[in-house]
């Protein structure tokens, strides 16, 4: 084996352990191409290059030093950042549509310690203390905001969690979206308990929500179920959707107790009846509609976003009535996150470059964006989940393992 290839082996081994790089060791030019390609598609699609808005070398360093460690000005940093420079550069292919308005954005970052985690789903407890989960470093973190003190656990094997909530003791709750399992971090011990899904095909617990008596309500994307978990005895209950490939992914809980779930892979809402678990489908109109994600107004408005459409929409239960509107960049949009805050909803456009923060004003029905930053100004995405915390939007960087808080005013 030439010297070459051990040094692209050995990058990718490291790289796929650990996500973290260190190279004293400079790469042919040759092999430039080669050792790109395989670092890359370790942690994503090579399809993420192409689709991507481009950087200068230097910004392309940047965003390579938030997803691995190769040192601060190494040859293989030089290397690789002069190759995507050189093939991506910036361009405007995916550029969004920002509309102007009064209300000004405040965004303040934290870094998580270990990169290449996919970091995701921040969410944050009355104490102001946040907790997020890095998917594929199968980690759980803990961020002091005010002090900026991080600490991560290692989850067990083989759980690579998606997502994290608290219940009313702010004890962290995560899904084991790989081995079929949600279980929780005990704070006083810093012990895990884990629940096992009671059927075989329930193998991805996806996103999930506590109601005002405690009991943990989750979806099961390609399982295509939705569960109920009882904390008080680890007692599990799950219902499957009654359209194939529904695949359930967002999932709030409305002022009566009453849980809503959003159809990522069909044109539906499902209500679930809180008792017997039985499960009503409200199907949205086209048939390109698909939901990631929903947010419930203290009136107990619905809303969505139909990220098969480029559209945000809502659902009146009272009335059957649903209304859509258009997103600013356009049917391509893709929005994916969305919360309610201050009177408005706010989602996020995840296919554009820039990604695009959006707020639709309850009131006047209009909408305001902004082009969402990262640190040292490399734009990068994406927001897969946000939720509202104790001053303003917690919210996550896929790409760029950051978390962060927005806050806002006039």
């Amino acid at each position: 084996m030439s010297r070459d290839k051990s040094v692209v082996n050995k990058y990718v081994a490291v790289m796929a352990v650990s996500g973290v790089l260190i190279s004293p060791v400079p790469v042919l030019a040759k092999e430039t191409k080669q050792l790109v390609e395989q670092l890359c598609s370790s942690c994503h699609s090579l399809n993420n290059l192409e689709r991507s808005a481009g950087y200068s070398q230097e910004h392309w360093k940047t965003l390579i030093s938030y997803m691995v460690d190769t040192g601060s000005d190494t040859q293989l940093t030089q290397d690789i950042s002069a190759h995507l420079a050189e093939h991506y550069p910036v361009n405007a292919k995916r550029e969004s549509k920002v509309v102007d308005g009064k209300l000004k954005l405040n965004f303040k970052y934290w870094q998580v310690p270990t990169l290449g985690q996919r970091a995701r789903d921040p969410v944050q407890g009355k104490d102001g203390i946040i907790w997020w989960v890095g998917q594929w470093g199968n980690i759980l973190g803990r961020l002091d905001p005010q002090t900026g003190e991080m600490k991560e656990y290692t989850l067990p094997s083989g759980t690579f969690a998606h997502s994290v909530s608290l219940d009313k003791n702010l004890t962290p709750w995560f899904l084991g979206n790989k081995n079929g399992t949600v279980g929780y971090l005990d704070l006083a011990t810093e012990q895990f308990k884990v629940y096992k899904m009671p059927d075989k095909k329930a193998r991805d617990p996806h996103t999930g929500v506590f109601d005002d008596a405690g009991t943990f309500w989750f979806t099961l994307q390609h399982s295509n179920m939705i569960g109920k978990l009882d904390p008080q005895n680890g007692d599990i209950q799950l219902a499957t959707l009654p359209t194939k490939g529904s695949r359930p992914y967002g999932i709030k809980i409305d002022s009566s107790g009453t849980p809503w779930v959003s159809c990522n892979g069909s044109n539906c809402l499902i209500k679930v009846d809180k008792n017997s678990m039985q499960l009503s489908e409200i199907k949205l109109p086209g048939a390109k509609t698909h939901t990631r994600r929903l947010a419930i107004t203290p009136n107990d408005m619905i809303f969505y976003v139909n990220s098969g459409m480029g559209k945000l929409g809502r659902y009146n239960p009272k009335t059957g009535k649903i209304t859509q509107w258009d997103n600013p960049s356009g049917e391509d949009s893709h929005p994916y996150a969305i919360e309610y805050a201050d009177d408005a909803i706010w989602f996020n456009e995840s296919a554009k470059r820039p990604e695009t923060l959006v707020r639709f004003d309850l009131a006047s029905e209009t909408m305001q964006s902004w082009q969402i930053p990262s640190k040292e100004g490399v734009y990068s995405g994406l927001i897969r989940h946000m939720r509202i915390g104790n001053n303003g939007l917690i919210i996550h960087q896929t790409a760029t393992n950051q978390l962060a808080e927005i806050t806002w005013s006039m």
